[in-house]
């Protein structure tokens, strides 16, 4: 492990009125990894995404970013400080173009030139979202709106990128090209958390995996090592 921790979260617990979501969860990522949290559907995976940033209350346990605790802070000043999640379902603007939807990532920068390189950049990983840039974001399929969700978050130039089940309900092409884009993300030097239900794309990937069984973590290792433990294959890799 490298010492530069960008996130710790530790004893994190979550509750949905008197259930809890979260049990007491501890891991971290440190700059430059891609950190893979994988379980089944209802693990908690996503609740704990949510209470990373901000969407969430914490009922217990604490989250540091960059050294500070941002327990309790609010998604819009997470983004400015370079914590970025795409969120599950996509959640794109439907009403507005690709563009459109590329700028309101980039709405708490200022730099007008950057701003248009960087839209260059997301229209170079997917270009076809280029092919589409005046197209409506309601008018795409699931993948394309997954694209244009992941090309909206890279605008914030994130720090720390947390992707919320990619691959979900798209189709076998698309989720070979989204798990590519992540790949390539990465190795432009983005540092990545992400939830996926697909355990055997998301450990080819990762640095390191956590895996989460009903709320709480229950394995922990470097990618390739999990995807290889015959209780992980057996319980998500149906073999």
């Amino acid at each position: 492990m490298t010492a530069n921790i960008l996130l710790k979260v530790s004893g994190l617990k979550v509750a949905y009125g008197g259930i809890q979501a979260v049990k007491g969860v501890d891991f971290e990522v440190a700059q430059g990894e891609l950190v893979s949290l994988i379980g089944a559907n209802g693990a908690g995976k996503s609740t704990t995404l949510k209470a990373v940033t901000g969407l969430q209350p914490v009922a217990a346990g604490d989250i540091e970013y960059m050294g500070k605790s941002i327990k309790g802070q609010g998604a819009w000043d997470l983004v400015k400080q370079g914590l970025v999640m795409v969120p599950e379902g996509r959640g794109t603007f439907t009403r507005m173009t690709i563009t459109e939807n590329l700028q309101m990532g980039a709405y708490i920068r200022s730099d007008k030139k950057g701003i248009e390189d960087d839209i260059d950049k997301v229209f170079a990983i997917f270009p076809r979202l280029k092919e589409r840039r005046l197209q409506l974001a309601g008018t795409m399929s699931g993948g394309e709106q997954q694209m244009l969700a992941m090309g909206r978050a890279l605008m914030t130039q994130p720090k720390v990128l947390l992707l919320d089940e990619p691959s979900m309900g798209l189709s076998p092409i698309m989720v070979d090209k989204i798990f590519e884009v992540v790949n390539d993300i990465h190795k432009q030097g983005v540092t990545i958390l992400l939830v996926e239900q697909n355990a055997s794309r998301a450990l080819q990937i990762a640095n390191r995996g956590y895996v989460m069984e009903s709320g709480l973590v229950t394995m922990t290792g470097e990618g390739k090592t999990l995807l290889d433990d015959p209780k992980v294959r057996a319980a998500y890799l149906g073999e």
